[in-house]
């Protein structure tokens, strides 16, 4: 019968094996997943017996990672703002890089009484939710093409008791009934609008690394030829649905910070930047919409 030490081992040599980066994390993460143990316990009773079905759960589940299926796709888990969100294949694994959209969305919330958000392209639901979860007093519409997408937001959703401040909503970008058959109703017009789109241009995605490339789904991923698909179709309404004074943000590829901005421009916005994440690359861009009197300027 293998110790915990001795099954960590294997674990983690199978991972090296496999070329996994950051292998031996990935193998403690799947230990603790698998056995319910922290740290502090492990190093204290590293020759405890694992027990049979411990061992052969956790040696499958690095199998499994060896093949590069996402550690998070196996735990079923992922940390996002802090919050833990509920993911599989279905959506798009949350990557820190999105926590700079994010804190960029409550900064300029902060001055925003009771907002309304709208996150277009929602996924997992971590972003909108997420904001949501930082400030008590704001609503949320999360929108999304993928039914299937969809119901692990609304898994999100549920597990973190905002149903009554989130709505979640199936649609092409704005095409769907949701907003044909309000238009004009101003009861949908909000203070921000969020979003991280697919803009991986077609031809990339065969480059991207194995974890992404087969396993995230492609709808969440394939920004058409260029990359910037959804970002012209998404500005080029977003301004029918936002407050005068209402915020538009993205996060966007690093090479893209100059095209978005462009995109923004032309169809309106002004006060259009681009923030950098920690890496110190180009990941959102923001906009603004412009205020009544400023429009007739």
């Amino acid at each position: 019968m293998q110790t915990f030490h001795e099954l960590l081992t294997e674990g983690t040599q199978l991972l090296v094996s496999a070329g996994i980066e950051e292998a031996r994390l990935d193998a403690w993460l799947l230990l603790e997943y698998t056995a319910d143990i922290g740290r502090a316990w492990y190093y204290a009773h590293p020759e405890t017996e694992a027990g049979e079905k411990t061992a052969l759960k956790y040696l499958e589940l690095c199998k499994q990672r060896a093949e590069h299926i996402p550690l998070q796709h196996l735990t079923h888990q992922a940390c996002f703002m802090g919050y833990d969100f509920y993911v599989d294949e279905r959506v798009l694994v949350p990557r820190q890089d999105t926590e700079v959209l994010a804190e960029e969305a409550l900064d300029r919330l902060k001055e925003i009484p009771n907002p309304k958000i709208l996150d277009m392209c929602t996924g997992s639901g971590c972003l909108l939710l997420s904001i949501l979860m930082e400030r008590s007093d704001a609503f949320g519409t999360g929108v999304d093409i993928s039914e299937d997408a969809l119901k692990v937001a609304g898994q999100n959703r549920k597990n973190l008791n905002l149903e009554e401040r989130a709505v979640l909503v199936q649609s092409d970008t704005f095409s769907g009934d949701y907003f044909q058959k309000n238009s004009g109703n101003t009861s949908l017009e909000y203070d921000m609008l969020i979003s991280n789109p697919p803009y991986i241009p077609t031809a990339d995605i065969q480059q991207l690394m194995d974890e992404v490339r087969f396993h995230d789904p492609v709808l969440a991923l394939d920004g058409r030829e260029d990359g910037l698909y959804f970002y012209r179709r998404i500005t080029e309404q977003a301004g029918s649905y936002l407050k005068p004074g209402g915020w538009l943000m993205y996060e966007i590829g690093c090479e893209q910070g100059a095209d978005v901005s462009a995109i923004m421009r032309q169809n309106g916005f002004v006060d259009v930047a681009v923030k950098k994440d920690l890496a110190g690359l180009d990941r959102v861009v923001i906009g603004k919409k412009q205020m009544q009197e400023e429009q007739h300027v």
